[in-house]
C-alpha cells in the first residue's frame, strides 16, 4: 500500500488476516507504518546502507505508534535518519551496536576479573568489590559504558561528601575502570574518562597517639579481658600490634614457620608492600612464648575454625577498648602509637620507615613533627649549664 502517512491514515489501517501490512509513504522514500496481526502499529524506515543496488538493505524501527511517536514526529525522524544515511552512516548498525554495548555492570565484571584479581592483594580485591557492589553499580550499573558522563560521576562523588575518604576511593576506582574501558575499546577516546578532572575531597589524617598512662590502661584492660574468659590469642594479637608496629593483616596472618627465634624476626613472604621482615623485640618474643601452638594449625593467632587464623578482631577489640575507656581508639592507631614513640625518642624517619615497612618516605614523614629536635635539645643543654652556673654564683 502507498499513500501519505498521516494520523487519519494510520488510524484507518486494518489488521491483516496474517503476517503484517505496511503503508509506505509516497513522499519520503522508505518511510512506512507497519500493522501486525495483533493490531500493533509501528513506524519504520527502509534504506540501503551504501551506494548501488548491491548495498545491504536495512530495516529500522523508529518506534511504536502512540506517545511519543505520532505520524508527524515519526516523519521528522525518518527525514533525519535518511540524512545520516546520505552522509555514509548506518543508523540500524549503530542501534544494534548500542543494544549490545557493555553496561557499567559488564565493565565492572571485566575490571575485577582481568585487572583487580590478577594485580591486587586479597584485601584490596574485597574493598574494590564492596565499593562496586554497594555504591557504584547501584548508581551506574545499568548505564552504557559509552554514555556515562562526568556530571553523573561528579554527582555520585558529591553524594559521598560526608565520607571524603570513601568518596575519593570510589572516584579512583571509576577512573581506573574507565581508563581500561578506553584501552579495551569499550569507550571512544573522544568521550574521555568521566572521572578525570573531578577534584578529590581533602582527607584529614587521623592520628591517635597513646600516652604512657594510656598504654598502662590498655595493658590493664587486656589483662582484665583475658581474666574474664577472653581469648588469649586476641590478647596476644593486640600485644603484638603494640610491640611491633605491624599491620593487623600481618599479625593475623602470621605463621609459626615464618619466625626465626634466634634472630628475633618474622619473615613474611608477602604483605601490603611485598615480602617483609617484622622485627620481634623481647616483649614480642615473650608474647609468642605465651601462646599455645596447635599441631593442626600453622597460624600464630588461631581462629575458631580448625586450621584457620583469627580473621576478625573488631568485636573483641571493642570490648577491650571499652574496658580501657578508649571509645575512639582503632586497632590501626596502635601502629601510629609505635611510630610516634619511636619518633619522639629521637629515632630517624628512615629507621622508623624500615620498622613499619613503608616503601615511600612520604608515608613516614607524617611523624616528622614528633621527632626530637637536636637543635632544641642542644639549646636546652646550654641553657641548663648557664642556669647551673648562675645558681652557683647566686649561692656563693
Amino acid at each position: 500500500m502507498q499513500g501519505k502517512i498521516t494520523k487519519r491514515a494510520v488510524d484507518r489501517l486494518l489488521v491483516p488476516a496474517a503476517g503484517e501490512a505496511v503503508l509506505w509513504d509516497n513522499e519520503i522514500k522508505g518511510f512506512g507504518v507497519r500493522i501486525q496481526r495483533a493490531g500493533a502499529k509501528a513506524y519504520i524506515l527502509q534504506y540501503r546502507a551504501g551506494s548501488g543496488r548491491a548495498a545491504p538493505l536495512r530495516k529500522y524501527t523508529i518506534g511504536r505508534h502512540g506517545s511519543p511517536w505520532t505520524a508527524t514526529n515519526a516523519r521528522t525522524e525518518a527525514t533525519r535518519l535518511l540524512g545520516l544515511v546520505a552522509s555514509g552512516k548506518d543508523p540500524a548498525a549503530v542501534k544494534a551496536a548500542d543494544r549490545v554495548a557493555e553496561t557499567v555492570t559488564d565493565l565492572a565484571a571485566d575490571f575485577l576479573a582481568k585487572h583487580v584479581e590478577t594485580r591486587r592483594k586479597t584485601r584490596t580485591i574485597a574493598e574494590y568489590r564492596r565499593l562496586l557492589d554497594k555504591i557504584i553499580l547501584p548508581a551506574l550499573g545499568k548505564r552504557k559504558v559509552q554514555d556515562v558522563t562526568r556530571a553523573e560521576v561528579a554527582k555520585l562523588h558529591h553524594g559521598l561528601r560526608a565520607a571524603p575518604y570513601e568518596a575519593n576511593r570510589v572516584l579512583a576506582v571509576l577512573s581506573k575502570m574507565f581508563a581500561l574501558a578506553e584501552a579495551w575499546g569499550l569507550r571512544d577516546a573522544p568521550a574521555g574518562n568521566p572521572a578525570r578532572g573531578i577534584e578529590k575531597y581533602p582527607e584529614r589524617k587521623r592520628e591517635r597517639m597513646l600516652s604512657a598512662e594510656e598504654l598502662g590502661r590498655l595493658s590493664d584492660a587486656l589483662r582484665a579481658y583475658q581474666e574474664a574468659g577472653g581469648s588469649r590469642y586476641v590478647v596476644g594479637a593486640v600485644r603484638l600490634l603494640v610491640f611491633t608496629g605491624a599491620r593487623l593483616s600481618e599479625i593475623l596472618g602470621l605463621q609459626w614457620s615464618w619466625i626465626d627465634f634466634d634472630r628475633g624476626e618474622a619473615r613474611l613472604p608477602d604483605s601490603k608492600t611485598g615480602a617483609k621482615t617484622i622485627h620481634l623485640p623481647d616483649p614480642a618474643m615473650a608474647v609468642l612464648a605465651d601462646l599455645p601452638r596447635l599441631d593442626a594449625n600453622p597460624h600464630v593467632i588461631v581462629g575458631m575454625k580448625p586450621g584457620a587464623p583469627l580473621v576478625n578482631l573488631e568485636k573483641p577489640w571493642r570490648a577491650i577498648r571499652g574496658m580501657a575507656g578508649f571509645h575512639d581508639l582503632r586497632l590501626h592507631d596502635l601502629r601510629h602509637a609505635f611510630a610516634s614513640i619511636a619518633a619522639s625518642s629521637g629515632m630517624g624517619l628512615p629507621i622508623i620507615g624500615k620498622m613499619l615497612g613503608h616503601t615511600q618516605a612520604a608515608t613516614t614523614a607524617r611523624y616528622a613533627h614528633l621527632a626530637a629536635d637536636p637543635v632544641k635539645a642542644a639549646a636546652a643543654s646550654v641553657a641548663d649549664k648557664i642556669e647551673q652556673a648562675m645558681n652557683r654564683r647566686a649561692e656563693g
